[in-house]
């Protein structure tokens, strides 16, 4: 399958010197979503930016359904949904009114069936009339993704969408980025929340120090990167470890009465053997618990690498 967007060995560095992407390469499938992680200045807006005709490269490519970001730059742009960190709307101007000069900016045809559907979808039907001065940051951020919506774009991209906004209208615009993605649209998204890319994404990439760390199936990279921990709650505390349980690298936890053995889940693990060997020391095993790492430890863990 082609990709909706190629980007290909894309760098940027500004007047400055300071090199804000350092040869990028990254393929987006058609109807996938994509959440792109990292620190503030890492690079995700500049290489948003740059896909989307906002910024100009210093060396690489873009491609959208195949026309290149530069030569055929209104082929591109015009399949290009865009929802920016910040809230940049006017304060007279009214809902209904932005989402159709923002629709006819692209040259598309009024279709106010399509918009009234749109605004629904967003909660905002009922504020259609409303200056945008009088809602709230929430509702802004809603009307900007309508804005980026309203000429059906195939790919959209959300920076930040969900910056500033309560737990539960973040869980309403999830539902909204999976009804999206049904519908066929490719989207892309920068975020802080790790719990939004594990909670919505198919892939996820971890862009650091302008460099793309990795790109990866989320489940695949919690399967390969991830490890387990093994937690064995002993009925006794204990002051120290006893030696014939060295191999296995124990920590003795809390009190002295919990165990803690992390292991790789895809190489042999030597569960059995441990708890035979805890047991062999006469020590009394009272409970035993797993846990799996978080895709927040896993992003942790990779951009605290050295540069």
């Amino acid at each position: 399958m082609q990709p909706i967007v190629s980007v290909t060995n894309l760098s940027k560095t500004y007047a400055g010197g300071f090199q804000a992407l350092k040869h990028v390469n990254l393929d987006i499938q058609p109807g996938e979503i994509l959440a792109l992680l990292g620190p503030n200045g890492a690079g995700k807006t500049t290489l948003i930016s740059i896909i989307c005709g906002i910024v100009n490269a210093s060396a690489g490519s873009v491609t959208v359904a195949g026309f290149d970001n530069v030569a055929q730059y209104r082929e591109t742009r015009r399949r290009i949904g865009l929802v920016p960190q910040e809230l940049t709307l006017g304060a007279f101007e009214k809902v209904w009114h932005t989402l159709c000069f923002s629709r006819g900016l692209f040259g598309k045809q009024p279709d106010a069936a399509y918009l009234e559907q749109l605004l629904k979808d967003l909660s905002l039907w009922d504020k259609k009339l409303n200056m945008l001065m009088t809602l709230s940051g929430g509702m802004k951020r809603r009307v900007l993704i309508g804005k980026a919506l309203a000429h059906e774009p195939v790919v959209l991209f959300l920076d930040e969408p969900t910056a500033g906004v309560d737990v539960e209208l973040r869980k309403d615009m999830w539902a909204l980025v999976r009804r999206l993605r049904t519908s066929g649209v490719t989207i892309i998204l920068t975020t802080h929340y790790i719990e939004e890319a594990e909670a919505i994404a198919d892939r996820v990439g971890v862009i650091n120090h302008g460099e793309l760390l990795l790109v990866d199936d989320k489940q695949d990279l919690m399967h390969k990167l991830g490890k387990r921990q093994l937690m064995v709650e002993l009925e006794s505390p204990i002051t120290a470890l006893p030696e014939v349980l060295a191999r296995w690298s124990l920590e003795l936890a809390e009190a002295g009465d919990k165990l803690v053995y992390t292991y790789d889940p895809h190489n042999h693990t030597g569960i059995h053997e441990l708890l035979q060997a805890i047991q062999a020391t006469g020590l009394v095993i009272r409970d035993v618990q797993t846990t799996q790492t978080s895709l927040e430890e896993i992003f942790v863990n990779l951009v605290r690498r050295p540069a």
